[in-house]
């Protein structure tokens, strides 16, 4: 059925390029049928009825009424030629990322083909429903088939919105409902990315996907085995592995080994080429799951905000990565510590507006009760030498204080870490005010930069090059410069440095993105947030 839905949809589309009604189109798309002052008053009646009218059509029924009734808007779909091309759309949904079970199909089908050329109000509610199901595939495209903080609460994203009556007045416009379509798609270069890349998966999904490695012991270079074979036949199929075949098919060769490094470095592995449990595992996911991957990857991108920002940062937390971004171009990148499974940093978009040198740190009540409180018990003045307290924002003695009488619920004090060296925040901290709390800092703890995986924070972010970023804002600072910034930090005292311009910072959870070389990179779900996700898009519990 699909493939005859397929064959009769590109064969529209072909003669509705040359201006005639296609031939095997379906009755509705025949340019016989009700006149037009026959349907113009018939949709008049239909939208004027008492009563509720279906659901999709009364969600838009002022905007219907207004295009058609109010406006005289012209009739677009009944006997132009374009039902076809639509329903094929539908049909192809998973090209655009989205899920064609979500749109009725069938109905739209049985609408186009029940229109009757003695019966008026079939013409006219076909009409209305292919208009009303034009505009939510639509508002898909532009602002995703779901409310964020419904899939998690962690998900900050304000919800986007589609003016209706614009859509519908503008369908006259274009001639191509699918073209038209296309202006509603992100035009950011991820989503756009994504979008071509889902393709070729799917493609690789058609021809069998591309096998498995078997588990066992860890392969190095150098080594023989016979699931060598295997390793690079996978490799290929994915396209790290280039090369013409091994004359030594059981040889873990120097290619292979480049092929390998390629693979590790774009799933978030350590890249040293050496072929572990870790990698076996990202290895033998399916294509069909990657394929997922980057459809809720592009759902991610339609919550987004149209325009990011001429120049902008961009936290991946899934990748753990801060990327400052010019003119759609990385002009610098870096590590970074997000939040641990337990403490997750959130996702939302702010402006960056200040820098603060030689930070104090004012610690969250969460860690001050459950971290900070039980070694007070034991030492009351095992902070003094880094921390002050407070009650009531008045300084207070540690020592005069009885630890015991206090606890969750019953803490009025706040505790305040001094600029110094072992401040949690280090040197410098970036302030985007929000209500999260979350910023961009330097730390003591650099060894955590070390990991591939570093999930390890409370919710802000740690930066593994904080000094280089702070001298690449001085641009955006009135009066300072670097030699002013090395001279604040030997002073020791804080110090705030306002940013001119505002800019704007996004903080993702990209688990499928467009790599440097073109090719798309996978990380793994730390957060579970694409099990969820993906229970929200297609409504089936994931493991």
């Amino acid at each position: 059925m699909i493939l005859l839905r397929r064959h009769l949809g590109f064969l529209a589309v072909l003669l509705l390029l040359f201006g005639s009604a296609p031939a095997f189109a379906g009755k509705g798309d025949r340019a016989s049928g009700p006149s037009f002052g026959d349907m113009t008053s018939s949709i008049a009646l239909f939208l004027d009825s008492p009563g509720r009218l279906e659901l999709p059509l009364e969600r838009i029924r002022p905007a219907l009424k207004a295009h058609y009734v109010d406006n005289g808007g012209t009739i677009y779909w009944v006997g132009s030629g374009r039902m076809t091309p639509f329903i094929q759309r539908l049909v192809d949904a998973e090209d655009d990322g989205l899920n064609p079970d979500d749109y009725p199909i069938d109905t739209l089908i049985d609408l186009r083909d029940g229109i009757d050329a003695n019966d008026p109000m079939s013409a006219a509610r076909a009409e209305l429903y292919f208009s009303a199901f034009f505009v939510a595939y639509a508002a898909d495209l532009k602002t995703g088939r779901v409310i964020p903080q419904k899939v998690d609460p962690r998900l900050f994203r304000n919800r986007k919105t589609v003016d209706v009556l614009r859509i519908l007045t503008d369908m006259s416009k274009n001639r191509e409902p699918t073209r038209y379509l296309d202006v509603f798609e992100p035009k950011n270069p991820q989503y756009q990315a994504l979008k071509k890349l889902l393709v070729q998966y799917r493609e690789r999904v058609a021809q069998g996907g591309w096998g498995t490695v078997d588990p066992g012991v860890s392969l190095k270079p150098g080594m023989r085995d016979a699931r060598v074979g295997s390793v690079r036949k996978l490799l290929a199929a994915t396209g790290d592995y280039e090369w013409q075949a091994s004359g030594e098919p059981d040889l873990y060769d120097e290619q292979l080994a480049i092929a390998v490094k390629r693979f590790q470095s774009r799933h978030g592995l350590e890249a040293k080429g050496l072929i572990g449990k870790q990698t076996i595992i990202a290895m033998n996911v399916p294509v069909e799951e990657r394929v997922r991957q980057i459809m809720l990857n592009m759902e991610r991108w339609r919550w987004m905000p149209e325009d990011l920002g001429e120049y902008h940062f961009l936290v991946n937390i899934a990748s753990f990565e801060l990327q400052r971004i010019k003119s759609n171009t990385i002009i610098d990148r870096m590590n970074t510590v997000v939040g641990a499974p337990a403490t997750q940093t959130p996702e939302f978009s702010d402006e960056l507006e200040y820098i603060e040198f030689n930070p104090t740190w004012t610690v969250p009540y969460s860690i001050a009760t459950k971290e900070m409180l039980p070694r007070l018990r034991a030492n009351p003045y095992a902070y003094a030498g880094d921390f002050e307290v407070f009650i009531g924002g008045k300084l207070a003695s540690w020592g005069s204080i009885d630890w015991y009488s206090y606890g969750p619920g019953n803490f009025p004090f706040t505790f305040r870490q001094k600029p110094g060296p072992k401040n949690a925040l280090g040197k410098v901290k970036f302030m985007m005010p929000n209500k999260h709390n979350i910023y961009l800092h330097d730390t003591p703890s650099k060894d955590k930069f070390l990991q591939t995986a570093r999930a390890f924070s409370h919710g802000c972010i740690r930066l593994s090059r904080p000094v280089d970023l702070a001298y690449a804002l001085v641009p955006d600072l009135k009066d300072w410069s670097k030699e002013r910034m090395n001279t604040t930090w030997a002073g020791g005292k804080t110090t705030r440095a306002m940013i001119v311009d505002h800019i704007p910072v996004h903080l993702i959870y990209g688990t499928a993105f467009k790599g440097d070389a073109g090719m798309i990179e996978f990380r793994p779900d730390v957060y579970g947030r694409d099990r969820k996700l993906y229970n929200a898009l297609f409504g089936r519990p994931t493991s």
